[in-house]
């Protein structure tokens, strides 16, 4: 098994804005994985939150490559298994070789990879459309660009309800509102009531990963529910959000890949949590990863590719918040 890694700089359509940071440019390492005449596809962004580069995600595979190699054989869960140990600092850089690995085996196989895992695809939810922060004018107009059923809107200012009071008046779209860890929970719980007048369909991440209290006050006292993004990383975090959130937010870059990922989303289910996947502005690579993942999920964040200028593969195609599979077998990706 060869080995390939691609850099690259994507540029974003517009500057992307969350309670933390901003950017026009997302770095992001695609990994290639060659056996024969078969090639699988991952992804892994930058994230400057998680201390996570493509310089130290290409230098952590590097250092591992012989051992990465020496696994082609292997079942993706003992792949991955075999490999996290040697990943723990850098699970973005795991989640690309984990994506790529499961595409391969399932393109060896002729299968998509959602037909590997069994899984139907006849009931997948639509994704969201991110409107980062922004003037108020700016955000109606990212909407105005590109009309769609489901909006995700970035919180975090000091004119939160102002925001979405204004953004109403030009959609009928449901909302969600993500405030990444950027209220406390006395302004989420007042937030909450009010935003639900405005049609919002549930909070993300209001409060700091840390704030367990808050956690506590807002989980027994919001008029809406809450789904942990910051709060739900690795697997054994599933568990410690019932009680304190009604669903999961799942990277699948801060967990480790796909494999992993399942296995939380199949975890909440049967903790009775509402389950959802998130992207992290990933290219169409990542993104079409995300739809196999979609018969598991309740809600999903898979706009990443929407929000270039430029993508770089081919595979999953969104209209108007409904994803299509390509027809290619494994994830369906074709780097271009």
């Amino acid at each position: 098994m060869e080995i390939k890694l691609h850099s690259y700089s994507l540029e974003l359509k517009h500057t992307f804005t969350i309670s933390r940071e901003s950017h026009d440019f997302q770095p992001s390492l695609i990994v290639e994985l060659i056996d024969g005449d078969f090639r699988g596809f991952g992804e892994a962004t930058s994230n400057p939150y998680y201390n996570i580069t493509v310089e130290n995600s290409k230098a952590i595979i590097q250092e591992n490559a012989s051992f990465i190699k020496s696994l082609s054989t292997e079942e993706p869960s003992i792949f991955w298994k075999k490999l996290q140990p040697l990943f723990k600092k850098n699970m973005f850089a795991l989640c690309a070789l984990d994506m790529a690995f499961n595409d391969l085996q399932a393109r060896k196989q002729g299968k998509k990879l959602y037909e590997v895992w069994g899984l139907n695809i006849d009931k997948n939810p639509m994704t969201d459309y991110t409107i980062g922060i922004d003037s108020i004018d700016k955000m109606i107009s990212k909407m105005k660009e590109l009309p769609w059923p489901i909006y995700k809107i970035k919180l975090g200012t000091k004119d939160d309800i102002k925001i979405v009071t204004e953004l109403r008046k030009h959609s009928d779209a449901i909302f969600r509102i993500d405030a990444n860890c950027g209220w406390t929970a006395k302004e989420a719980i007042e937030n909450s009531f009010k935003l639900k007048e405005l049609g919002v369909e549930f909070l993300e991440q209001p409060l700091k990963a840390d704030d367990i209290e808050g956690a506590k006050k807002l989980y027994k006292n919001s008029a809406l529910p809450i789904i942990a993004d910051e709060s739900c990383i690795v697997e054994s975090d599933v568990e410690k959000c019932a009680g304190l959130f009604h669903g999961v937010n799942v990277k699948l870059t801060k967990c480790g890949g796909v494999t992993p990922g399942k296995r939380m989303l199949e975890k909440a289910k049967e903790l009775g949590l509402k389950t959802m996947v998130g992207c992290m502005t990933e290219s169409t690579v990542g993104i079409s990863a995300i739809a196999h993942l979609l018969p598991l999920l309740d809600y999903v964040d898979m706009d990443g590719s929407l929000l270039l200028k430029t993508d770089i593969a081919t595979g999953i195609t969104i209209n108007n918040g409904v994803i299509s599979y390509a027809d290619e077998n494994g994830t369906g990706v074709t780097l271009l």
